[in-house]
């Protein structure tokens, strides 16, 4: 039986406590343990974007993590940490609104990237896009319509933010 270790990750505003075999990566007790598929497993080689969550605002490939790495207090997002209760993080309603996401399986990693870009670069260039989802692949599409989604709520959330002010 693999050696088991005490964890205590602090994921989507909740903590969970848990004995992990030492082996299984973030993204395995993501998946697996806390049951938030939304994370996927892709080349699992950190090639690929599929699996990025983020860590104190930053983007990780899950899959290079181990979960020791990221115990509380540091704060984990998935995919499913963006939405706040039913409301939709404004990436989410753009990359729907522009068809950016076709089959979807890379839209997770696409979005929490584009989340931390837009969190440390309010007001990102088409090129600064680029660059910070140049690590998530996507088969399917172009990439001009995820960049275009990016912009947009970029946009939308300054807009947002002069709002409240």
């Amino acid at each position: 039986m693999p050696q088991r270790v005490p964890l205590l990750l602090h994921v989507n505003g909740e903590e969970h406590e848990l004995f992990v075999p030492v082996h299984k990566t973030l993204l395995e007790v993501l998946r697996e343990d806390l049951d938030l598929t939304g994370t996927k497993h892709g080349c699992e080689l950190g090639e690929c974007g599929a699996c990025a969550v983020l860590v104190d605002g930053q983007a990780i490939l899950s899959c290079l993590a181990l979960p020791i790495e990221c115990q509380a207090p540091a704060e984990i997002v998935t995919v499913e940490g963006l939405a706040n209760g039913s409301k939709l993080h404004p990436l989410q309603d753009t990359f729907a609104e522009l068809g950016a996401a076709q089959c979807g399986y890379c839209t997770p990693g696409m979005l929490v990237t584009a989340r931390a870009l837009i969190d440390s670069t309010p007001q990102p260039t088409r090129e600064q896009i680029v660059e910070a989802l140049s690590g998530n692949l996507c088969r399917c599409t172009g990439y001009v319509k995820i960049f275009e989604a990016v912009e947009l709520a970029a946009d939308r959330e300054r807009a947002g933010h002069q709002v409240a002010i």
